[in-house]
């Protein structure tokens, strides 16, 4: 099991090795919330994640003879660069397993670290299966993403930060996966200060880790596509989920569309590029789905690391959900002057047209007709139906919206 003097000595090993990140407060995310809120930037972390900590933890406490083969990990990418950059510190040959459809700039910069990099599986369980194959035919030593004391433990030194940056904090939120950072976190801040609050949150898409709650054990659970890849674990550890189910006081969870606004609110509002398990803690205090009201709380941004072709798509999703994109056709009789009262009704309502195509073949046109398709920037979904609206009222039917407020 960990100690709280384990993570007090974790914290001294790798000083000098990782950032002692900032703790930034937002006025912004404050006034949203009705709490005081602070930002612990992992995504600022070297490597771009947290996970650094417990890989480098781990691997300084191993012995020449567990290291003379080289370690071997599996992860979706952040454990990945976190073991593969604590071995290129310490001079160690590394392997990483990823998934499959694991993000190409994750793997390009695992790479770069000089680690070799197999893919297999379609996410981290079946890697990490992978992963212990190899290691039982190499001899390696197998750094676990997140159900191993010194993992834990090299997470732990977040939860000694917080209190050194902030002593006199209500509450802090993790995002939970297999529970490595909130198990070292909780355990932290606990042995230090009992009364503080500590609230784990997954993505709804693969809530492993309130299921066992449930269940009392470690379950496995059924997994569905979601952009916070990386808490995307279907089975929580054993040690994580004792050391959960003993110093964490909820677990809640928040859903794609939740994630995405976060994503895009805090690069907009606050410059801060954050992936999307790491905007999962504050996107649960953001939809009030934790109970904390005019409280001090930390919410930990545990990572940055999103694929740079992804980033558009992120903003764009974001933009839909939060009713500032909408895309949607019309049918119009083909003929001259009809494209220009459609852009008028939009232009007037000072909505901004994004992209315009015009179809004469398609399943709603006939002779004489064509269909206008049509994404417009907008304010919120208020405006949205605004303009929708004016459409229908003048009209004109509008077909195919692809608006999530409609």
């Amino acid at each position: 099991m960990i100690s709280l003097e384990g993570i007090v000595l974790a914290q001294e090993k790798m000083r000098g090795i990782v950032h002692e990140t900032p703790l930034d407060y937002s006025k912004t995310l404050s006034d949203l919330s009705g709490n005081e809120v602070y930002l612990k930037l992992e995504n600022l972390q070297k490597t771009g994640s947290f996970k650094v900590r417990g890989s480098y933890n781990k691997m300084m406490n191993l012995n020449q003879d567990e290291l003379q083969n080289g370690v071997v990990a599996a992860s979706a990418g952040n454990h990945a660069q976190g073991v593969a950059y604590s071995s290129k510190m310490l001079g160690i040959p590394c392997t990483i397993v990823m998934p499959k459809g694991a993000p190409i700039g994750k793997i390009q910069a695992t790479k770069r670290y000089g680690a070799k990099v197999e893919l297999y599986g379609s996410g981290v369980d079946e890697a990490l299966v992978y992963a212990k194959k190899i290691q039982e035919e190499t001899g390696a030593a197998f750094v676990h993403p997140f159900d191993d004391s010194y993992v834990i433990e090299g997470q732990g030194t977040i939860g000694l930060e917080i209190l050194r940056q902030l002593p006199d904090i209500d509450a802090v939120i993790c995002p939970v996966g297999g529970g490595g950072l909130i198990a070292g976190v909780a355990y932290a801040v606990k042995k230090m200060k009992p009364s503080i609050q500590v609230y784990g949150v997954e993505a709804l898409a693969c809530s492993s880790m309130s299921s066992s709650l449930k269940e009392r054990k470690p379950v496995m659970v059924e997994a569905m596509p979601t952009m916070a890849d990386g808490i995307a674990v279907k089975k929580p550890g054993d040690l994580t989920f004792q050391l959960v189910q003993e110093y964490v006081d909820d677990i809640f969870c928040v859903d794609e569309m939740e994630i995405a606004r976060t994503m895009l609110m805090v690069l907009e509002r606050n410059k801060l590029l954050v992936e999307g398990s790491g905007a999962c803690a504050l996107a649960a205090l953001l939809y009030r789905k934790v109970p904390l009201k005019d409280k001090k709380v930390v919410t930990v941004l545990s990572g940055g690391n999103v694929d740079v072709s992804f980033i558009s798509r992120i903003i764009e999703r974001g933009m839909v959900e939060a009713g500032r994109y909408a895309y949607f056709s019309i049918v119009l009789m083909d003929k001259p002057g009809q494209l220009e009262k459609v852009l008028e009704i939009i232009a007037e309502l000072q909505a901004n047209v994004m992209q315009i195509s015009l179809h004469h073949i398609g399943e709603h046109i006939f002779p004489g007709s064509a269909e206008l398709k049509l994404t417009i920037e907008t304010r919120d979904s208020d405006h949205i139906r605004e303009v929708f609206q004016a459409l229908n009222g003048k009209g004109y039917h509008v077909l195919n919206k692809i608006s999530l407020h409609e």
